[in-house]
């Protein structure tokens, strides 16, 4: 049964977990042991990407704060903190768009998150209501000048009208 089958409304109904991360020794503590030491940035977050569990395409990057970390490991379902409304962030509470945790692994010196997941409902990731948050791509070398530096879209289409799924929601993008 999932979280939200059990009742979870949002982040801020979690309840504090139990999991305690190691402390970090020696670099080869961190590097070669199996001790999960993750280590948060000066700011207490530590940088996550997030892949399609299946395909592989890279749907969005984002932070975790310690609790959002273990709330990830216990429920199974992606947790980040919002920067921008300074919270815990239960991606798909509002939307739907649960992101199932197939996989989640950290790298060598146990300072960045990598999530596999399976997006429920539509499969959408993005905020503006692309699959992936990078639907656009930057041309590089002598195509910049070219172009400009002008963005292609490399999604034709939105997945959700997000006025639609968040209604008078303020937007997280900050100018």
């Amino acid at each position: 049964m999932s979280p939200l089958e059990r009742g979870f409304r949002g982040a801020s109904e979690l309840i504090m977990s139990n999991i305690e991360f190691k402390e970090r020794l020696s670099v080869e503590q961190v590097e070669e042991a199996n001790d999960l030491a993750p280590k948060f940035q000066e700011d207490g977050l530590i940088p996550v990407v997030t892949t399609d569990y299946t395909s592989g395409e890279l749907l969005m990057h984002g932070y975790m704060n310690e609790e959002a970390f273990k709330k990830t490991i216990e429920l199974s379902e992606a947790v980040y903190y919002s920067r921008s409304r300074e919270t815990l962030w239960h991606k798909g509470a509002t939307s739907g768009l649960t992101q199932i945790v197939k996989e989640m692994r950290i790298d060598d010196d146990q300072d960045c998150v990598w999530l596999r997941v399976e997006v429920q409902g539509n499969g959408a990731s993005c905020h503006v209501g692309y699959r992936s948050c990078f639907y656009r791509s930057v041309p590089t070398g002598d195509a910049f000048f070219e172009k400009d530096g002008e963005l292609a879209f490399e999604e034709s289409e939105k997945v959700f009208d997000p006025k639609e799924v968040y209604g008078d929601a303020p937007n997280p993008t900050k100018l």
